[in-house]
């Protein structure tokens, strides 16, 4: 079918995991005519979780891409995961998606994931709409989860607003009611598609009820529905749609629908509504940023040349390297040289697909607010930005959070080591928050990411596809060693050899420097007692000599050194006597300024229920934190701020994991490094010690 960009809708679909989002999008898939059947999440076979790894598991690990042709539009999904770990795939979603479903459990209510993301779509003011799931479950109740949606993610401003109620729950769960149209969709026999009925006799004072209150809400942001409204008390179906279609648009209510997705009962209403009501990204803003990294902005239109930015990345075993991309302005054709602006490299595309999950469906064109995959552009990586050649502009980036969770990693022959270095990196060019690194002081490749499961099916994928061993441990803390008073230090490298020797006096002083300063060297020699030619191999040597301190071998820093005299010889001195010669005073100065070991603090913010904040708080206190604020979230989730050192949060994933059943999570960055003394101090010179005897 043809479509333009105001027929595009962009949803992301959202929640904590377990609430069933892959099963609603399936059956809106089938709802839609895009599949023949709507298969089970357990039978493998599902259009959204299609890896090996989500099949094993049973559970969402990466954001899916599908799409359905609806009565003129095209609706662009984003099915993301639910669990913590990967949160970067939801947040690219949200970035791309122009507005969001997200789904809630009729038994547990609101869960500590939907709050955390719903906070990041309050962020973005991006519309988004409810799906109450799971109506059929035993403890299903839909007043008491519409009463904690309204207390936990609500505010005066923005009202929740039920568009279906559900007609029984349980087990005497018989169908939902579309409060818009006035119409009944009951439960049907499986594999059946939602046909209309009549209201039940004994749901229909509810109902009114219900659609009354809907309908107040429609006419509240329009004048003209208000007065009408206020004249005849109720509004044509057109005009509610109209009136909720506007408030949704402009973030000013919350539709709720209810359901439940694996009988496919309540979603024929839910995709009718996206497809009438959900924004197009016509003419929505996006950041840019020009040669001279100014930020500038553009609307999502057609008309101009090409621009798309990249949000997903995935390495297909027979397509190649898949790059997810959305159209901003213009569109892309086959056989065309686009400019990936990251690189300044030119690309060729060959061919451009839309995907219904795995399944690539090629098309000759995408336009503006369209998203699709470019594939085997070698260049190409999410975040990047693409352009027509003779432009050069780059979108704003995600902002992914920080990993929380590292491991060092090795494998057991210099030949697995180096392919298992390229299957990581590969990792990381699909999942950004994943990383890589190698410590040169711990020399360890220590790899990164939101937490233990999200490391251990990064690992598990490997093994199975290379069946190499891979040894895995506890990282070391890249501690740091400081002067804590000034002092003065001189020294003389002599040594003779035969023909010419080796001589450097320098007398300097040294002094501890504010936190974060790193290093600062200075010249106040007068007379010349040291030619100028002289002062590069000084700075050189106190630079090698800081790599290592003397408390326990680690690296020295925020130390100020300054040259105030010395002597030199006119034939033995040379560059490498004189950085010899200023090793030597630094050891001596580090010998004489007290020096002392800092540690890597981290700052920290934990999210989880309430019921585990004395737990939590104990826990941090026994690990050294320093707690900064606690802040309630609403609906009983508690947000704790925290310093704590980096090396007592190695493990905290599993730790808090273990502490709150598996319901809390956490962000970390680094803030700043801070001594570190008593036993505390000692252990860590035991374990470097031990270290060293080892290597």
């Amino acid at each position: 079918m043809s479509y333009s960009t105001e027929d595009i809708r962009n949803i992301a679909v959202a929640g904590h995991g377990g609430t069933g989002k892959t099963t609603f999008v399936e059956n809106l898939l089938f709802s839609g005519d895009q599949i023949e059947k709507s298969e089970p999440v357990e039978s493998g076979r599902s259009v959204s979780d299609f890896t090996e790894e989500e099949i094993d598991h049973k559970m969402s690990i990466h954001t899916t891409l599908s799409h359905i042709f609806w009565k003129g539009h095209k609706i662009n999904i984003l099915d993301t995961p639910g669990a913590s770990d990967f949160v970067g795939e939801v947040i690219a979603a949200f970035r791309t998606a122009e507005s969001a479903v997200m789904l809630v459990d009729s038994q547990a209510g609101v869960e500590i994931e939907t709050l955390k993301l719903w906070r990041r779509l309050d962020k973005r003011n991006k519309p988004r709409i409810v799906f109450v799931n799971k109506m059929d479950q035993p403890r299903a109740d839909f007043n008491t989860v519409l009463e904690d949606i309204r207390t936990k993610l609500g505010d005066d401003k923005k009202p929740f607003i039920p568009i279906t109620i559900p007609i029984g729950a349980g087990e005497d769960f018989r169908g939902i009611i579309d409060l818009i149209h006035m119409k009944a969709y009951m439960v049907h026999a499986p594999g059946e598609k939602e046909r209309e009925s009549e209201i039940p006799e004994d749901m229909r004072e509810l109902a009114q009820e219900f659609h009354e209150a809907m309908i107040e809400a429609a006419a509240v942001g329009d004048d003209e529905l208000m007065e009408k409204y206020l004249e005849e008390e109720d509004l044509t179906v057109d005009e509610a749609i109209r009136g909720l279609t506007e408030g949704l648009v402009d973030n000013k209510l919350t539709p709720v629908f209810c359901g439940a997705a694996l009988l496919n009962t309540g979603v024929s209403a839910i995709l009718d509504f996206l497809n009438i009501a959900a924004p197009s990204p016509a003419g929505i803003d996006e950041i840019y940023y020009d040669d001279e990294h100014t930020e500038n902005h553009v609307a999502i239109h057609k008309d101009d040349f090409f621009s798309a930015f990249s949000f997903k990345t995935s390495i297909d075993q027979y397509a190649g390297k898949l790059s997810y991309i959305k159209v901003v302005t213009g569109s892309l054709r086959s056989d065309v040289d686009i400019l990936n602006t990251r690189e300044h490299k030119k690309e060729r595309i060959s061919k451009i697909y839309m995907c219904q999950g795995k399944k690539l469906e090629e098309v000759d064109e995408l336009f503006a607010g369209d998203l699709g995959i470019i594939a085997k552009i070698a260049s190409a990586h999410t975040n990047d930005s693409f352009c027509s050649p003779e432009k050069n502009l780059y979108y704003k980036p995600l902002q992914l959070p920080q990993p929380v969770h590292s491991i060092a990693i090795s494998a057991s022959t210099k030949k697995d080591q180096d392919k298992l270095a390229e299957l990581l990196q590969k990792a990381t060019e699909e999942d950004k928050t994943l990383n890589l690194s190698y410590n040169k002081e711990t020399h360890e490749t220590v790899f990164s990411g939101m937490g233990e499961l999200h490391i251990n099916l990064v690992l598990e994928k490997i093994k199975k596809s290379t069946k190499m061993e891979i040894q895995t441990s506890t990282p070391r803390v890249a501690f740091r060693e400081t002067m804590t008073i000034p002092a003065d230090a001189e020294y003389t490298h002599k040594k003779q050899t035969g023909g010419h020797g080796q001589y450097a006096r320098v007398v300097m002083k040294f002094a501890p420097l504010p936190r974060g300063e790193q290093f600062k060297f200075a010249n106040e020699i007068k007379g010349g007692a040291i030619s100028r030619g002289y002062m590069p191999g000084i700075e050189k040597g106190l630079l090698e000599g800081m790599e290592e301190g003397i408390v326990a071998g680690y690296p020295v820093v925020d130390v100020e050194a300054t040259v105030i005299d010395g002597k030199e010889h006119p034939v033995d001195s040379s560059e490498m006597a004189f950085k010899l010669a200023a090793r030597g005073a630094l050891r001596e100065a580090l010998g004489k300024g007290k020096c002392t070991l800092l540690e890597p603090i981290m700052e920290l913010h934990v999210f989880i229920d309430e019921q585990y904040l004395g737990d939590v708080l104990s826990d941090l206190s026994s690990k050294r934190g320093r707690v900064l604020g606690q802040e309630s979230l609403g609906g009983g989730i508690m947000e704790i701020s925290a310093e704590v050192p980096q090396s007592e949060l190695l493990r905290y994933s599993i730790d808090l994991r273990s502490i709150t059943s598996g319901t809390g999570s956490f962000e970390m960055n680094f803030v700043y490094y801070n001594p570190i003394s008593g036993k505390a101090a000692d252990d860590v010179v035991k374990q470097a010690q031990l270290l060293n005897s080892q290597e």
